[in-house]
């Protein structure tokens, strides 16, 4: 096995989704829309809850954060990928490769990460409402974020650093639309066992380990519901983890539609679809979801655009 970085290439191919020369100007029109609605939405929603005092609390703070990770995840992406198509160029420099892989595994991990500990915070306020504001006080939500960033950090530096030990013996074509740590694997000309090993196994723990969590906190929240005795009681208890369950399901969901097809010898476009759900639709419908379900997020929104009128 080959330890040193042996790469005598200077750049990858990204072959996107698709080579027809007439899809290109609505692949643009298309991408530049959604990216401008993810900006805006999640800013929107980041802006409001600074704004409003009364959303200055654990569920919001949280909420705040993964609108900053969606819009980092989705312009670590669609930028490069908008002026390759304009500029017919489909090159990105081997240094650039690396680059975009390293933020991209860093937000979407963070992304994932933050669903499970809003998932924890939606545990706590519905199966102990009387110790909610004790547990999630300003100091666990302060550690929780910057373990959760740790963790990201750490995991993507130790991916980026292995990836500069693998050698490329020519200029390589990724069948996709970024930089994916996988894709790229499998254009190494030398072993790459051990990276594949830690990316499966990390990834494994990444993925299991959250969503373990996620679902224990919300088979903890069902049953605390059931025993509620009013229908008013228990609709109000759903209400307030409603926006947060329909993020999840969008995010694995993609997600898993995203593991299913890397894994495959020859990916298809099929791939690069599913990639799409994950890293731009998505990110895109968060602030609806959270906002449309959400009477105190549709008042601090319209008490926004107000106080901006009247500003003009």
């Amino acid at each position: 096995m080959e330890t040193e970085n042996q790469t005598v290439i200077s750049k990858f191919i990204l072959l996107g989704l698709s080579d027809d020369a007439d899809l290109q100007p609505l692949l643009i029109g298309l991408f530049l829309s959604m990216y401008l609605v993810c900006v805006t939405g999640n800013l929107l929603i980041i802006l409001a809850i600074i704004s409003e005092s009364n959303l200055h609390t654990p569920m919001y703070f949280f909420l705040s954060n993964l609108s900053f990770t969606d819009i980092c995840f989705t312009s670590t992406i669609v930028p490069k990928m908008l002026v390759n198509i304009q500029k017919q160029n489909k090159g990105i420099t081997y240094e650039g490769c690396l680059t975009q892989m390293y933020f991209f595994m860093i937000f979407a991990g963070l992304d994932n990460l933050l669903l499970t500990v809003m998932a924890y915070d939606r545990f706590v306020a519905i199966c102990h409402p009387l110790h909610y504001t004790v547990i999630m006080n300003p100091h666990l939500c302060g550690l929780l974020l910057l373990l959760s960033w740790l963790i990201c950090l750490t995991y993507s530096l130790l991916q980026s650093l292995m990836v500069l030990r693998v050698s490329f013996c020519k200029e390589t074509e990724i069948p996709h639309f970024f930089c994916e740590l996988a894709q790229i694997l499998k254009l190494a000309c030398s072993d790459t066992l051990v990276n594949d090993i830690v990316l499966y196994f990390v990834t494994g723990l990444l993925g299991v380990i959250p969503l373990t969590g996620i679902l224990f906190s919300y088979s903890r929240i069902i049953f605390s519901i059931m025993g509620i005795s009013s229908s008013g009681g228990k609709y109000k208890a759903f209400s307030t983890c409603g926006s947060h369950l329909s993020v999840v399901t969008l995010f694995y969901g993609a997600g898993l539609g995203v593991y299913l097809t890397s894994g495959t010898a020859h990916p298809s476009r099929k791939g690069s679809i599913a990639s799409v759900m994950y890293t731009v639709v998505t990110p895109m419908l968060n602030p609806f979801i959270y906002s449309l379900r959400n009477r105190d997020m549709k008042g601090a929104l319209r008490r926004l655009f107000t106080r901006g009128t009247y500003s003009q």
